[in-house]
């Protein structure tokens, strides 16, 4: 299912949304601009579990992998990987900042993308292979809108076979099914990730997604 946008009006401008939208956007066009020096750039900001370990296990302490779970946030590897990322977060991230607040989504999101690094560090924490992307902190910000909209519409393309079909399904459906999709993944990934195998972080979708559950309930503001 293929998620293209929700029935479920704002009553503020998602500053902070679209700001985050504009920094990974313009955080990709840097990357095309390195051509082969990119895998430089990935070497220093992406997240690798095995430098993020050992750096909190020292002596000594090193900072720099602590400050890559920032900035993996902003980075992508692809134009799908950034056009799926920026699509879930354009859609389900304004309602949630709507009803948090500037400030508190800006916190919320960062907190739930952290969450989401460390439990898939926790996973895997000697493989050397980088890690970017928003999908953690996304996660959360899925988990905060299924907990706060579950009967929104959401307008959702779903392909049967070699047709197309456009419907309107509750967010319970189309955010349920896309974590039931992650949890199974992320179990069937397990033997691989632990084997050094790269692919897709699953685990840092499901930490992601379960610190948003959590989060949610002290961030959420009561009106």
């Amino acid at each position: 299912m293929i998620p293209l946008r929700d029935i479920n009006p704002t009553h503020r401008v998602p500053v902070v949304n679209v700001a985050i939208i504009v920094a990974n956007v313009a955080a990709f066009l840097y990357e095309l601009s390195l051509g082969p020096q990119l895998e430089g750039l990935f070497a220093s900001y992406a997240v690798i579990p095995q430098q993020v370990s050992s750096a909190i296990s020292g002596p000594p302490f090193h900072m720099a992998p602590i400050l890559s779970l920032f900035s993996s946030m902003f980075l992508h590897g692809g134009f799908l990987h950034l056009g799926g990322n920026m699509l879930y977060l354009w859609i389900f991230g304004d309602n949630v900042e709507d009803k948090l607040g500037h400030g508190r989504f800006l916190l919320f999101y960062l907190l739930s993308g952290l969450i989401a690094s460390a439990v898939h560090i926790v996973v895997d924490p000697l493989s050397t292979i980088p890690t970017v992307g928003a999908s953690g902190a996304i996660s959360g910000v899925l988990a905060a809108y299924l907990l706060m909209f579950p009967k929104a519409r959401v307008v959702t393309v779903i392909p049967i076979f070699y047709f197309l079909q456009v419907t309107e399904l509750p967010a319970l459906v189309v955010l349920g099914m896309w974590f039931v999709l992650q949890f199974f993944n992320g179990f069937v990934s397990l033997g691989y990730e632990t084997a050094g195998m790269g692919g897709v972080a699953w685990w840092a979708h499901i930490g992601g997604f379960v610190a948003g559950l959590v989060l949610v309930i002290p961030f959420r503001k009561f009106r």
